[in-house]
């Protein structure tokens, strides 16, 4: 049954999302930065700023080291999620292979078969030079924990998209420390390491935590997900479960993947 419950409220998050985007009054921020956003959404309860505030200070930018010349092998222990050809990991697959790359199709959201408490992640991922469409589409994916926390894909480097939303960002919750995304045609990295919140029945007792690297720059330190993500809302612990499986989330736009691992964490 939770199971059941889990899908279905990921699935209306993922619906509700994609109206919105489109009907909501972008307003852009009073500093002049020509960053966008919303003024007309919840206020967010551990800090000063609204949901995706569009004069919520935006990371500083920082330029990331080379570009990948290699994939970063898999650690022995790793589950390999994608490996240039096997898609066989993941369910209702509809995307495609090309180059040896996962492709997104549009507005699809795959899952994997296996699910997960804890773990260490790795993907390798690239926007798609000289796109055509809307700004919210614009290099637009997101990597999901759990099926529900989704640590932002995007492309900021060009997009002046409001704080939470940037690539790194804990969307609509925290953005990342530092901006360090490169221009779309060029491979980036996540490294990712998720605590899973911790239940007492239907009573959350732990957050979840989550530490990431972007391109081998750190953006966030065990800092903590308030609870599930989405556009324009605060997030909620619901429903109590601490496992599940890992999502890329489709978005208009056909953003690549390549080198996706995971190593599931024992006795942490």
């Amino acid at each position: 049954m939770k199971r059941i419950v889990l899908v279905l409220v990921a699935s209306s998050l993922l619906m509700w999302n994609s109206g919105n985007l489109r009907s909501a009054d972008l307003v852009k921020a009073k500093d002049g930065s020509g960053r966008y956003g919303y003024k007309d959404t919840p206020k967010l309860p551990w800090c000063e700023y609204l949901v995706h505030d569009a004069d919520r200070p935006g990371p500083r930018r920082v330029e990331p080291g080379a570009p990948l010349a290699c994939l970063l092998q898999a650690p022995a222990d790793a589950l390999v999620l994608f490996d240039g050809q096997d898609v066989s990991k993941w369910e209702k697959m509809d995307w495609k292979v090309v180059d040896g790359c996962l492709e997104a199709s549009s507005g699809s959201t795959i899952s994997t078969r296996q699910i997960f408490r804890n773990f260490q992640l790795h993907l390798e991922w690239m926007g798609p030079v000289n796109f055509k469409g809307p700004w919210y589409d614009q290099g637009n994916n997101g990597v999901l924990l759990h099926g529900l926390y989704e640590i932002q894909i995007f492309d900021s480097f060009n997009e002046k998209i409001y704080a939470d939303g940037v690539a790194g960002a804990i969307y609509g919750q925290t953005p990342p420390v530092v901006d360090v995304c490169r221009r779309p045609g060029e491979w980036q990295s996540f490294d990712i390491f998720f605590a899973a919140p911790e239940f007492k029945g239907e009573e959350l007792v732990k957050a979840a935590f989550v530490t990431v690297l972007h391109n081998g720059v750190l953006i966030h330190l065990n800092q903590q997900i308030y609870g599930i993500t989405g556009h324009r809302i605060l997030p909620k612990y619901d429903p109590a479960i601490g496992e599940g499986p890992l999502k890329l989330m489709g978005h208009g736009c056909p953003v690549r993947f390549r080198n996706i691992w995971i190593r599931p964490l024992q006795g942490i």
